[in-house]
C-alpha cells in the first residue's frame, strides 16, 4: 500500500491587501514533502508576494500558513528560518570577496548567532559538510575561488549551497535559472530534482521549458488567486491559462 504524502506546507484563505488591492486573495495551497512545486503566472499575479508571506517578510491581512502543522503566520523572520525554511531571491547575494569555502562556512548553522560565531571552530565535520555541499552544487573544484570570479550560474549554485548548509525542509527559489546558459539550466534542473528528496522545493519561474523539465505540479496564479493547478500538460491545455498567460 502506497504511503499518503505528508503535507509540509499548508496555506489556507491567505489574503494580503495593499491600499485596498488584494495582491493575494483567499489563497489555498498545499505542498507535500518530496514535492517540487512551481508557481507560474503573469507579472503582478502575486507569486513573489506568496513567498514574502511564507518567510515573514510581508504580513498577511488574514489566513493561515502552517509549516509541519505549526502556524508560522506572524512569526519573526529569523524564527521562520530556524524552523526549517530557506529562501533564495532572484538576484544572487553571495559574499564576492570571500571564497566559495568561506561563503559556505558562514552559512553553517552554528554561525547564525553572535555567540555561535564566537564559539565556532572549523572542525573536520564542518569541512566535510562544506565539501559535500560544494560537490552537490557543482563547485567542489572551486572552493578556493572568490565569489567575484564565479559565473552568474555558479553564483546561483553557491547561494543554493549556502541554503543547503542549513538543511532546510522547505526551499523557496525565485527564478533560479534567470540569466543562465542552456548548459547551466540543464545542470540546475538535475540539481533541484536531486535535492528535493526529504524536503519540498517551491519555485517561481518564467522559463516554461525549464518548468516542464522539473515540476511535479504547477500552480498558475492570476490576480492573487489560483487559476489552475496540476501537471504542466494539464495547465497548458487550460483555455483560461492560455488566455491570460501562456498565449501572451
Amino acid at each position: 500500500m502506497s504511503r499518503k504524502p505528508e503535507v509540509l506546507l499548508a496555506i489556507e484563505d491567505l489574503t494580503v491587501s495593499f491600499d485596498g488591492f488584494k495582491a493575494v486573495d483567499g489563497l489555498n495551497l498545499y505542498v507535500d514533502r518530496n514535492e517540487l512545486r512551481v508557481i507560474i503566472g503573469p507579472n503582478g499575479a502575486g507569486k513573489t508576494t506568496v513567498l514574502d508571506l511564507i518567510c515573514g517578510k510581508t504580513r498577511a491581512t488574514n489566513g493561515s500558513i502552517k509549516f509541519k502543522d505549526r502556524e508560522i503566520l506572524g512569526m519573526a523572520e529569523h524564527k521562520i528560518v530556524h524552523s526549517g525554511i530557506g529562501r533564495k531571491f532572484q538576484t544572487p547575494s553571495v559574499y564576492e570577496n570571500l571564497t566559495v569555502f568561506e561563503n559556505l562556512e558562514l552559512s553553517y548553522p552554528s554561525r547564525q548567532s553572535v555567540f555561535g560565531c564566537l564559539a565556532f571552530q572549523r572542525s573536520q565535520a564542518v569541512i566535510e559538510r562544506i565539501e559535500t555541499i560544494a560537490e552537490t552544487v557543482f563547485l567542489k573544484d572551486l572552493l578556493e575561488i572568490e565569489g567575484a570570479f564565479l559565473s552568474h550560474g555558479q553564483k546561483q549554485w553557491l547561494e543554493i549551497g549556502m541554503l543547503l548548509m542549513q538543511n532546510p525542509e522547505l526551499l523557496m527559489l525565485d527564478e533560479p535559472v534567470a540569466g543562465m546558459s542552456p548548459a547551466e539550466r540543464e545542470q540546475t534542473a538535475e540539481l533541484l530534482t536531486r535535492i528535493c528528496e526529504n524536503r519540498a522545493i517551491l519555485i517561481i519561474e518564467h522559463d516554461m521549458e525549464f518548468v516542464q523539465r522539473i515540476a511535479h505540479k504547477v500552480t498558475v496564479l492570476h490576480l492573487g488567486k489560483i487559476l489552475a493547478e496540476g501537471s504542466m500538460a494539464h495547465v497548458q491545455s487550460n483555455e483560461r491559462v492560455q488566455e491570460v498567460y501562456l498565449g501572451h
